[in-house]
This record gives C-alpha cells, structure tokens and sequence, in this order.
C-alpha cells in the first residue's frame, strides 16, 4: 500500500468513527429533542384515541446518514399497543423514510389507537432506535402523555321507546234510556206510553244499576222534543210543554226507585234525530234528503225543500216523524271497572275475561318482563292488537332481546313515528349508528330526538348532542354540556341524587379545581360498586387521588 493510499484509509477510518460518534450521541441527547403530545390527557372519543404529536429537532442534533425509528406505544393496565413505527432519515441517507434536516425541524405525527377496556390509566410513550450502518443505538422511552379520558362512556345508551298506551277507562260512563211518544201537536202524556215495553225496560235497568255494586246512578235527564214540522216557532212551544209533562211523567216511572236528581230540557225540532232516522231507514232517495240537510242550516228551509219532495215527505211522516215526537228519559251511570288488583288477579286467574284495554293496562302493572311477554301476546293472538305486538317488541328491547325485538317490530302493521323510532333502537342497539341516525332522524318524535342525542354522544358529535339537549335536565342533558365543556350548564341539569348523576357532580367538581366537591360526591357514588372502581382509575380524579 502507497502512503497516499494509507492516509486516505486513516482519514476514512476516522471519519466513520466519527460518524458512529455522532449517530451514538444522537441516542444519548435525545432528551434534547423537544416532544409535545395535544392533548397531553387522552381521550377516548367514539371508541379511538387519537392525538397530534410535534416533535422539534434541534440544530445538529440529526446525523445526516443516521436513520431514527419511533414506536408509538401506549402501555396500559392489561398490557401495551403498538402503532406502526414512524421512520425518519438524515439529508444524506438515499431511502423514502421521511427526511429531517440536520439545521432542525419540527415535524408532525397523528397518533391512533383502538380503545380496549383497561387503557384508562394508560400512557402514551415513544420508543426511539437510533441506526447508523450496522449500528443500532437504544434510546430510552420518553413518556409524553396520559389518558385515558373515557367519561363520553357514562352515557345512558339505552335508547328510549315509548310503550303504546292504552284507552283503558277504571271509571266506563253509560247510559240507560227509555222514551215516551206524543201524538201530533200533542203535550199530553197517554197511559199506554207510561206502559210500553221503552219504559219497562228502562224500569228494569234502574233496578239493575241498584242491584249491581259495580254501577252508580250519577244523574238523570229528561229532554222532550218537537218533530222538524208545523213551524220553529210553533215546535219550541210544543217542546217546552211536552218537557212539563214529561218530567211529570218520569216521576210516576221511578216512584220509589230512588233516582238521582233530574235535569230537565225542552230541545226544540229534533233535527239531529231526524238525520240520524233517515240514515238509518230503508226511505227510498234517502241520500237526497240528507243532501238537503246538509246544504242548508235554517229549519225553515229545510222543511220547505224536504215538503217539496212530496213522495219523499209522505214516507216520512209515517216512518219518521212520528219518532221524533217524543221525550227521552236518560239514566247515567258509572261503572267501576276493574282496579289494578283484580286485573293482576285476573292475570293470574282467568285472563280470558280481559278485553284488549284491559290486557294491555294490565301488562304496565307486571315488573317481570316474562309476563310482560305472555300478556302481549296473549292481546295479539286474541284481539290482532297492533298496539300489544310494539309493546312486545319494547319489552324485548328493554330485556335486550334484540333480534326478537326486530322481529316483533316487523311485524307491526302501523306504520307511524313511533315504529321508526323503535326500528332506529334496535339498529342503535346493534351498534349500526348510520341507520339508526337516519330512522331517528324520520321519526322526530322527543324520544328519537333524544336517541340521536345518544348517538352523537357515542359518535363523538358532541356539540349536535349539547344542542340538541340543551335546556333538559337529565344525566344525558347534563354529560352533553360537559362534554363541550359547559360545567355550569352540566350542573343545572343534573336533577337525580343517584350515584351515576353524583359521579358526574364529581367530575364536574374536579374539573373546576373543587377538591371538597369531589370528595362529597365521590363518597355518595362509591356506594354503588361500580363507580368506585371506576374512580379508582378514572383520569378526571388523578390529581385527586
């Protein structure tokens, strides 16, 4: 070997060296590179964890043939995740790594993880390699944020769906009539009408409504009328003389029957008995004649145009107007319908006797979801109630019971807002938010408005749900508020002195800097298991603990 050629072999030598040097003081300051994590507490949002990471190298601080690997890892409870290696180059080296200059640069990382249960008390730290040639140089983990933040996951997600009410009455009103007939411009009461089979069997109901304890006799009425005939004026007359005589009359039918007291009214032509008659009877042209009715108010038009229709007019008065000369005498009852301990009686003993109203009442009354079932079922099969197969459907959604609860709901014939607010339950239920969003969205009932407030919650839509909950109470009111960070807000809207609503006092103190509230509110909500263990973990405390 020449001189020359030694001397260049040194200098190469040296330079290498030197260049191992510097890569190996790479690893030993990289305290000096400045890392920032935003946040620097993680946060769980919609299940990810994501955060922006700047790191800024400092002027001759990055060899230009040096390569730097850094692993984002967060290191949890349970164990630690990975994310890809994120790989940087020196200007010299001839790869497609991202370059960083040896004058300095700042460069940015967005960081993503899949949240699993456990990563609450995690923390994110970067694992840096240095590597120069065939050298590799370990540099120590730098921790560069905490987390993670999950309280979005307090949220009451079962979605809400109304059962269908009933028209069930605890209190039936009726009615018991009996009527007397009158001659033609005739106030006077004949024997053979105080006689006829109307007054006897009204007769027979009064003493039934006595006998039965379940009736009461509220009130009765008298109300005489005219027939639409001879003139308003002369007719008003009339029916105010018949209202005399039948009151009269109605006193000699309930002697000693012990009725309630009698309301007395004299209503004049009878038109709306007349339209009822007609629609009822076998008149040829009748349609004509209501027609009539219908087309003009004042009575004495309409008399004059029905008088027209002399055929028509000759059948009337042998059908129909006859009928209307009459006074009506009206028992009103209530009647005691089931309480709510004999329909559960009559749940256990004999169902059968239950109509439709009366099951589906019956079903509110029952706290196991299994006889819940066997009522509904029992309305469907019995009476084809469309109310009774949603009902079913919500009970299995509340038991969660998903996909009998989809099956129930398909098979509802009425189709309303309700229903698509409780198909958009099951598909929240299922985790399909797009489809439940897009049914609530159809629905617009305050229920599915609240559900979309849910699922914005879980989406991590938080200012969709703040505002569309805004002004509520309730814990889902107050965790939206709290979640775009509008503590006061949150506070007002708590209203429950449960534990779920007085951990969320807690974290509403912790996050003002009040440690007695925290304390206060902590102990009230460790009562209940869970939140105590929770809080045993739970970031929002950490500078509590």
């Amino acid at each position: 070997m020449t001189r020359n050629n030694r001397i260049l072999g040194i200098l190469l030598a040296g330079m290498a060296a030197a260049g191992c040097s510097s890569a190996s003081k790479m690893a030993e300051m990289y305290e000096n590179v400045k890392v920032e994590c935003d946040p620097e507490v993680l946060e769980v949002i919609a299940g990810n964890i994501d955060a922006v990471v700047t790191v800024t190298y400092p002027a001759d601080y990055f060899h230009p043939k040096a390569i730097l690997e850094v692993t984002p890892v967060l290191v949890y409870e349970d164990g630690e995740d990975e994310m890809r290696t994120i790989v940087y180059q020196g200007d010299k080296v001839k790869d497609n790594f991202k370059a960083v200059s040896s004058d300095g640069q700042t460069v940015k990382e967005r960081i993503h993880f899949d949240y699993v249960e456990g990563m609450e008390q995690a923390h994110l730290e970067l694992r840096p390699v240095v590597t120069y040639g065939a050298k590799t140089y370990t540099v120590p983990a730098r921790k560069i944020a905490d987390g993670c933040n999950t309280t979005y996951m307090l949220v009451e997600s079962a979605p809400r769906v109304e059962y269908k009410k009933d028209n069930y009455q605890e209190i039936i009103r009726q009615t018991e009539e009996g009527q007397i007939l009158y001659g033609i411009n005739s106030s006077t009461v004949s024997n053979n009408q105080l006689k006829s089979q109307s007054i006897k069997d009204f007769q027979a109901a009064l003493d039934e409504i006595k006998a039965n304890e379940r009736k009461t006799l509220v009130g009765t009425e008298v109300i005489a009328y005219a027939s639409p005939d001879g003139g308003e004026k002369l007719n008003t007359k009339l029916s105010d003389k018949r209202s005399e005589t039948a009151d009269k009359a109605f006193g000699t039918v309930t002697k000693g029957k012990d009725v309630a007291q009698t309301s007395v009214k004299s209503m004049g032509q009878d038109w709306e008995g007349f339209q009822e008659l007609v629609a009822k009877s076998d008149i040829e042209d009748k349609d004509l004649i209501l027609r009539v009715l219908n087309m003009y108010s004042d009575p004495a038009v309409r008399e004059s145009e029905i008088k027209n229709i002399s055929e028509i007019y000759t059948s009337l008065k042998k059908s129909v107007l006859p009928e209307l000369r009459r006074a009506r005498f009206i028992a009103n009852v209530e009647y005691q319908n089931f309480t709510a301990d004999e329909l559960m009686e009559q749940i256990e003993t004999n169902m059968d006797v239950l109509d439709e109203e009366a099951l589906l009442r019956a079903a509110t009354l029952v706290k196991e979801n299994d006889k819940k079932v066997s009522i509904y079922k029992k309305a469907v099969d019995k009476f084809g109630s469309d109310r009774a197969r949603f009902n079913l459907g919500v009970t299995y959604l509340n038991d969660g019971k998903v996909e009998r609860a989809e099956k129930a709901f398909k098979e509802v014939k009425t189709e309303d807002a309700d229903l698509l607010n409780a198909q958009g339950a099951v598909a929240m239920a299922k985790g399909d938010y797009k489809t439940a969003s897009s049914l609530f969205k159809k629905s617009g009932t305050s229920s599915a408005k609240n559900n979309q407030a849910v699922v914005d919650i879980l989406t991590g839509n938080y200012e969709a749900a703040a505002a569309a909950l805004d002004g509520q109470t309730g814990f889902n009111a107050a965790l939206a508020q709290l979640l775009v960070n509008k503590v006061d807000k949150a506070d007002k809207a708590l209203t429950c002195n449960c534990a779920r609503s007085n951990y969320l006092r807690a974290i509403i103190a912790a996050r003002k800097g009040d440690a007695s509230g925290v304390s206060k509110y902590l102990d009230i909500a460790k009562e209940n298991k869970t939140f105590a263990e929770r809080a045993e973990k739970d970031v929002e405390f950490a500078q509590y603990r």
